[in-house]
């Protein structure tokens, strides 16, 4: 076994809370500047081209998120084989890991694009996307398919290196992907300068371009700094698919990525149910995306740090701090998210109209769901969090099963059968219902569930430190209940 590289980080050591909020902290302000740059692209395109040009760019981006969610799992399985190995101080397998996954996984992203530049249209229509929008939508959507590879590829490489234990390399690169596309789209969209004017494909070009440009400065910064994870000319047998590791990604990876693809497709039924509304709910709808896309971020945040952190630990055996890790995140989520939470309700005429024209009559609809459901990401932030920690060992079935309940079993058919009733408040009401049902089925699976003693790989491959089932306890404490265990974690963080 090797010690790893100075470019990663361990996340076996060190007060708990003070190292997760720190990792957490570059990913929480890439996720904000990564928002930041939808809502310039949404305030460009909605103030400026009209409210169907956003109801385009609302259908096209829900299966944008579709599509990603497809190959999310196989990404998010190599951040936990890799965090799992560096805890392990396992740097060459974390590197066999990182090979086998960008093959498989890059080469799924460019098959997707493929397809998806030819059923462009079909989904579009099969949501019902307005008329008036659905030619927007399609040359939008067909550019930004285009982009999918590289997409693909830089998240790809910033969770690997999450996994390592580096947030803050992935968070220069972003910063960088995002000023260039904030800066391209109106030279785009309208044709200033030398640029041509190319109306709502310029902003789907602006993307693609930025996305790029920022993924070859990402491969050039980890091949010039010799990067743990960098494999170069002399590494090119690691590309070469490792059929275990290659299972556990698939194994443990599809249930994972069929999470995204449950969560996209409700929102894809939840839209077309919107859509039945017309273009003012519709855009409505599309602007309070914009707002709750900030209210996700501290939780999605939070959730990757503490599943980077977590998967470190169990390869070390340090289940204490696995235990602390849960605690922490789950009180910096309830923190962070309700300090956003606040003034997004007390300011929300002055934030929703940034996406509308002046005089929208949208405006009265945005406000009124906001109100409804933006409580509901409170609820959200604690499952995130917690599913991050129990998919740290390899349990990837029970986290499934909970979302498909709380989406499927309560979102969904809440806000299909009780419209006769409620009308769109049924929609509205159904994301705090949900939410909840989520946040209680997931805290309850950490309690008693047998999330512990699940292995991303069996057996474990180059003799890492994983802790044998005998040595998990068989009912550690809750986030709740664990408050003393974590500070006892942070006071002695070298104990396990």
């Amino acid at each position: 076994m090797t010690a790893p590289a100075p470019a990663s980080r361990s996340l076996t050591e060190g007060p708990i809370g003070r190292n997760l909020l720190l990792f957490a902290l570059p990913i929480l302000a890439g996720n904000i500047a990564q928002s930041l740059n939808g809502s310039v692209n949404a305030i460009w395109v909605g103030k400026f081209l009209g409210e169907a040009a956003l109801t385009a760019t609302a259908n096209a981006n829900n299966i944008m998120f579709f599509l990603i969610g497809s190959v999310f799992g196989i990404g998010m399985a190599a951040t936990i084989l890799i965090g799992q190995a560096m805890g392990a101080r396992d740097v060459a397998q974390a590197r066999r890991v990182m090979g086998t996954s960008a093959t498989f996984f890059i080469g799924i992203s460019v098959l997707i694009a493929i397809a998806g530049w030819f059923m462009a249209h079909p989904l579009l229509a099969a949501m019902g996307t307005p008329s008036v929008s659905l030619p927007l939508a399609e040359t939008y959507l067909r550019i930004i398919f285009l982009a999918t590879p590289t997409l693909y590829a830089f998240a790809f490489l910033g969770a690997a290196l999450r996994g390592a234990g580096d947030s803050r390399t992935p968070f220069r690169f972003l910063l960088l992907s995002v000023a260039l596309d904030i800066v391209l789209n109106p030279l785009l969209i309208f044709g200033i300068g030398p640029f041509p004017q190319l109306g709502i494909a310029g902003a789907a070009w602006a993307t693609l371009l930025a996305q790029s440009l920022s993924l070859l400065g990402l491969l050039a910064y980890m091949r010039q700094r010799g990067h743990v994870l960098w494999l170069g000319r002399k590494d090119i047998a690691l590309f070469r698919i490792d059929l275990p590791i290659l299972r556990a990604l698939v194994v443990k990876g599809v249930p994972m990525g069929l999470q995204m693809v449950l969560i996209s497709l409700s929102m894809i039924m939840l839209m077309t149910m919107v859509n039945d509304y017309g273009t003012d709910t519709a855009a409505a709808y599309g602007a309070s995306l914009q707002l709750w896309t900030y209210v996700q971020m501290p939780a999605m945040a939070i959730g990757a740090a503490c599943s980077s952190m977590a998967a470190q630990n169990v390869g070390a055996g340090h289940w204490s701090r696995v235990r602390g890790t849960a605690r922490k995140g789950v009180l910096f989520n309830f923190l962070l998210t309700g300090v956003l939470i606040l003034p997004l309700i007390l300011l929300d005429r002055h934030s929703l109209a940034l996406f509308l024209p002046d005089g929208s009559q949208a405006l009265a609809v945005a406000r009124h769901l906001n109100h409804i459901a933006v409580w509901s990401f409170l609820f959200f932030g604690v499952s995130f969090v917690i599913s991050g920690v129990v998919r740290s060992t390899g349990a990837v079935i029970a986290p499934l099963l909970i979302l498909a309940a709380s989406l499927w079993g309560v979102r969904v058919p809440f806000a299909e059968l009780l419209q006769p009733r409620l009308g769109a408040d049924a929609i509205w009401w159904s994301f705090p219902v949900s939410s909840l049902v989520s946040m209680l089925l997931s805290l309850a699976y950490y309690r008693w569930g047998g999330w512990r003693r699940a292995r991303m790989m069996s057996p474990p491959a180059h003799a890492g430190e994983l802790a044998t089932p005998a040595e998990v306890p068989a009912c550690p404490p809750s986030p709740v209940a664990d408050a003393d265990a974590g500070a006892d974690v942070d006071a002695q963080p070298g104990r396990s």
